[in-house]
């Protein structure tokens, strides 16, 4: 599990399977033999990192200050996905079988949703922000991370200081219609095929 975590925070998650074996020092008929899926090697290197990211959650609404609390979670899961190849697609992929790393991004968003709350009433917070717009938002950071990783790595900090600039309820203007949150599941799980897809080895 160790060499795998490691593994897909240097390459991504595409990485060839028989490179996390090679690394943990196994044949690879034994890594098939403890994890049959590539989803479930996946969902179990990364299980800490979810908790991390539902803990994140929890931390922005203890702080006094809603909009900060509400900037820091943001600019903190963004600062997760640039720090972890892997992390960065897992985010925006779901795992219908992996019940404890679905409870805590179920439980990341429910604070979220708590958090957002806090920081309209507040009066910080733009009024059309929805709990889906967060997804979207790591949906562009990983694609900025990954168009930006190699040449110019810090590139993310500044998409996301312009997102928040336009989170904020000063001066906000009307957004076109958020998408449904049925809508948004379904972007999650296509992402997850594609990643699926593009890999040509098994589990």
């Amino acid at each position: 599990m160790d060499a795998a975590r490691e593994t897909f925070a240097e390459a991504g998650i595409e990485v060839p399977l028989e490179a996390i074996a090679r690394r943990a020092g196994v044949g690879i008929g034994t890594l098939y033999r403890r994890y049959p899926t590539r989803a479930g090697l996946i969902a179990a290197a990364f299980e800490a990192k979810m908790s991390a990211y539902a803990d994140a959650a929890r931390q922005a609404i203890a702080n006094p200050d809603p909009w900060r609390g509400f900037c820091g979670y943001v600019e903190q899961i963004c600062g997760m996905q640039a720090g972890d190849r892997g992390f960065t697609s897992v985010l925006t992929m779901t795992f219908p079988t992996a019940k404890q790393f679905e409870a805590d991004r179920a439980q990341a968003f429910a604070d979220l949703t708590t958090l957002v709350g806090r920081a309209k009433a507040a009066g910080k917070l733009r009024a059309d922000f929805v709990a889906e717009d967060l997804p979207m938002f790591l949906m562009a950071n990983a694609g900025v991370l990954t168009a930006t990783a190699d040449a110019a790595p810090e590139t993310w900090r500044r998409l996301v200081g312009y997102l928040l600039q336009g989170c904020a309820a000063s001066g906000a203007e009307p957004l076109p219609d958020p998408p449904e949150p049925r809508q948004m599941y379904r972007a999650m799980l296509r992402a997850t095929r594609q990643q699926r897809g593009r890999s040509t080895d098994h589990p």
